[in-house]
């Protein structure tokens, strides 16, 4: 008899969830008075008595009173046909915005250069080239030799020594640099805080390109000025960036070969370099330029070969990804070719 007792109480038990006004699934269904103060309250029903309304809360299950002056009764009414219509409840609205607040703001950080391709929000260099038909980008990374080791956006300092020597050249080591692009219009993608890198242990080299002045020391560096494209010189196991022509009195100057290019400012702190003709085979560098202190020597090197092999490091584009799609999408890393 005990045993029999408690399994109708159990029943009981359940079926009194089930059907309590103040369930999960009653609240589902319930229906809103809204407030003028724009709070609400969840009832399964309600009825108007004079100038008071009286409802059945479907958090509590129990009849409850307010003062009808309180009501929107516009709202209320509005609410109840968007309900019954299928439409969207506010707090759908409201989740939609966060959505796509939170959506363009990762858009600013990390700006989408081709569908499914996206730059990534700690900056750095990147070139975007095409192999096997498919676009992808590929990260310049620091080279050995001279490196700062206070930066962490992956640069290359070649020190300066002004020896007492009339003529020096800075030097790049290796024949070849690590990444090849494989389309002769690369766009370089670049984004470097100099805040992070620490001040420069080498002395500013005035530029004086074709033979022309350098950019007026007493105007500020524009960042569609901050970074030009230099074609080295090939010289036995090392590339030239330029030469180092040092006076009695020490100043120092450089003449280098500057490629044509325009640069393009984006969100996120990015700019995109890119050069204004079809760059022949050969070995190339992004070098930083610093307004009235001159040039300094930061050297992100990458050369133009459409027959060079994959690059070892590249992140391809989501196929997936259509031209609508807006959505970012993470890079996807591609792994090294046998």
């Amino acid at each position: 008899m005990r045993r029999l007792l408690s399994a109708t109480w159990i029943l009981t038990g359940w079926a009194a969830l089930l059907f309590h006004p103040g369930s999960a699934q009653a609240q589902d269904l319930a229906k809103r008075i809204i407030l003028k103060d724009g709070s609400y309250q969840s009832v399964n029903k309600y009825e108007v008595k004079g100038d008071r309304v009286r409802y059945l809360s479907a958090e509590r299950g129990e009849w409850e009173e307010l003062p009808k002056s309180l009501v929107d009764w516009p709202a209320t009414e509005k609410y109840e046909k968007d309900r019954a219509s299928g439409a969207p409840t506010p707090e759908a609205i409201e989740l939609d915005k966060e959505f796509e607040a939170d959506k363009q703001a990762e858009e600013t950080r990390s700006p989408h250069i081709l569908p499914g391709l996206q730059l990534p929000e700690e900056g750095g260099v990147l070139l975007l080239d095409t192999y096997e038909s498919r676009p992808e980008l590929v990260p310049i990374d620091q080279r050995s030799g001279g490196v700062n080791k206070n930066t962490k956006n992956n640069v290359l300092r070649a020190a300066i020594n002004p020896i007492a020597s009339a003529h020096q050249t800075v030097e790049v080591p290796g024949k070849h640099a690590p990444v090849q692009s494989h389309v002769s219009v690369p766009a370089l993608y670049i984004n470097v805080d100099r805040s992070e890198e620490g001040e420069s242990e080498t002395p500013p080299v005035e530029l004086k390109p074709e033979g022309k002045s350098g950019t007026n020391k007493d105007e500020p560096m524009s960042p569609t000025e901050r970074f030009r494209i230099v074609r080295l010189e090939p010289k036995g196991d090392k590339r030239i960036v330029g030469d180092i022509k040092i006076a009695v009195y020490g100043k120092i100057s450089q003449d280098a070969k500057f490629v044509r290019s325009t640069a393009q400012p984006m969100t996120g702190g990015w700019v995109k370099l890119t050069p204004t003709e079809s760059l022949p085979a050969g070995e190339y560098a992004v070098v930083e330029m610093l307004g009235k202190e001159g040039m300094n020597l930061y050297v992100w090197d990458f050369g133009v070969n459409p027959n060079a092999p994959a690059n070892s490091v590249a992140f391809k584009a989501d196929p997936s990804a259509s031209e609508s799609r807006t959505t970012p999408v993470e890079l996807q890393k591609r792994k090294k070719d046998n």
